[in-house]
């Protein structure tokens, strides 16, 4: 665990004093592969309910598991992306446990002998602040069906489609200590895993949940009791269990009680957890290696092959962006956030002669872009308007060919409608004015209409603004702003910079 000495801003404040939150996180990310752990059966989401089992999955008698290789590499690109330890030799354990939707009675899973070891994920934080989350250890395991209670009032039914579908389990240490944090690793870690293409990350199909450990302590004292909220399916479910399962254990403990180890639910609708059942330890589910299956070994040179087809993950890209395009880390925080998204911007911001203005397509793709894309529902692979055509939409821009403010009219244009810039400036005659004649004039035209303001005008220079509004009014915005604000001061008596 970090030794961190607390921050003010993320101590709770109890009846008795503060509080400190400490918090870790097991992530299950189900493997992006086509079939499943042990079986060929088909991982598609969706399916009609027990149309993709195999005899495997069902656990007929008799039926032996053969690990799929193609799952093991994806768990070791992980874990590579993860800065984690591969280790070359793993176990796979029987964890015993009886529900009806494991119908083998045990999950095959590991336990002392995982795949991946130790690692680290940076999450950046509000304020320009990083932190480093450990991570404890990856293992794979296969899933576990479905149990369906609302299709009649007096049974359950099972859905065996996701039985045996392979999951990394990612387990952190617990090194976080705020919800925000908690917020920012598990977005961090799908950013990651998306990066990679080893799980697709969509938490409202299933295919990333965590399992969120909760305990609260005086700042500097020892560890307490944690309780575990199995299965939280939101980013931001996720922060809201966090802080109602903080304030509840501080309202037990300054009432003098004891928190007691055990699992919970997190409601989402009154935002509350819930006893679920008595935490179980690790003999509860009498772990033993699985007799059907051999200990993987890895090969060094296996390991390598997967290293040097890594692509560029979020971190570096970060990096690069900040020093190829000169951004911020604010900007390039937000662009690394997909691939896809990174990839536009550096389609914008190269495109042409290669000396746009990397800010300026920086706040055209996180401002209007991301704006209409989110308003309609659409990821940034849908969107109508194409890298090129916003570069050309930033040429027209610094050109002078268009003001700022034309530009907003014509990009929302090119969203509706899919044409580019150039063809909407000329059809529908929105070239910014640049003719200083043209200009003078319009100016000399308000100036003629409104003498008191005159006066006014070069007793208070700040009310010139109203001048430039009416100009750009009166010339439908195609006015250069530059060129108006110089006239204006210039026939006003002002000094251009004020």
């Amino acid at each position: 665990m970090q030794h961190r000495d607390p921050r003010d801003e993320d101590l709770i404040k109890g009846a008795t004093g503060d509080w400190e939150v400490i918090l870790g996180l097991e992530v299950h990310a189900q493997i992006t592969s086509k079939a499943k752990l042990f079986s060929g059966a088909s991982t598609a989401f969706g399916a009609e309910p027990n149309t993709q089992v195999s005899l495997v999955d069902a656990a007929l008698p008799g039926m032996l598991p053969v690990i799929n290789r193609y799952c093991v590499e994806q768990a070791v690109k992980t874990g590579l992306g993860l800065r984690a330890q591969i280790n070359l030799r793993s176990v796979f354990d029987r964890k015993n446990y009886f529900y009806p939707d494991l119908p083998q009675g045990y999950q095959i899973s590991q336990f002392k002998s995982p795949i991946v070891g130790e690692g680290v994920v940076v999450i950046d934080l509000a304020g320009g602040r990083s932190v480093s989350v450990g991570i404890e250890r990856l293992h794979m395991e296969q899933d576990a069906g479905k149990s369906v209670h609302d299709l009649g009032p007096s049974s359950s039914h099972v859905d065996l489609n996701r039985s045996g579908v392979a999951l990394m389990e990612i387990v952190s240490k617990p090194d976080m200590r705020s919800s925000d944090e908690a917020r920012a690793y598990v977005t961090k870690l799908r950013t990651i895993l998306r990066y990679l293409g080893t799980c697709d990350g969509n938490m409202e199909e299933g295919s990333l949940r965590a399992d969120v450990n909760v305990s609260v302590r005086r700042p500097g004292a020892p560890l307490g009791t944690r309780c575990e909220i199995k299965n939280v399916n939101s980013i931001r479910f996720i922060g809201q269990a966090i802080e109602h399962e903080a304030r509840r254990q501080i309202e037990i403990l300054e009432d003098g009680g004891k928190i007691v180890q055990e699992t919970r639910l997190f409601d989402p609708k009154n935002g509350e957890t819930r006893s679920m059942r008595s935490k179980e330890e690790a003999h509860d589910y009498r772990y033993f290696p699985d007799p059907d299956l051999l200990p993987l070994v890895l090969v060094q040179a296996d390991v390598d092959r997967i290293a040097a087809s890594l692509p560029e993950l979020p971190d570096d890209k970060k990096a690069r962006l900040m020093s190829e395009y000169g951004l911020s880390a604010y900007d390039a925080t937000v662009l690394v956030g997909e691939s896809a998204t990174a990839d536009y911007y550096e389609a914008v911001a190269k495109g042409g002669d290669g000396k746009r203005d990397p800010k300026l397509a920086a706040n055209w793709v996180t401002g209007d872009l991301f704006g209409a894309l989110n308003r309609e529902g659409h990821s940034i692979e849908a969107s109508p308007v194409s890298a090129k055509q916003l570069g050309e939409l930033v040429d027209l821009i610094a050109d002078g060919t268009i003001s700022g403010r034309i530009a907003k009219q014509i990009f929302d244009s090119m969203y509706k409608t899919g044409r580019d810039p150039a063809e909407i400036v000329e059809k529908d005659g929105l070239r910014q004015v640049t003719d200083t004649g043209a200009i003078e004039a319009a100016i000399d035209a308000v100036i003629a209409a409104n003498p008191d303001k005159v006066a006014q005008a070069k007793e208070k220079p700040a009310l010139a603004g109203w001048f430039v509004g009416q100009v750009m009014k009166s010339t439908s915005g195609k006015a250069n702003p530059q060129v108006v604000n110089e006239i204006l001061a210039r026939k006003l008596g002002l000094s251009s910079e004020g």
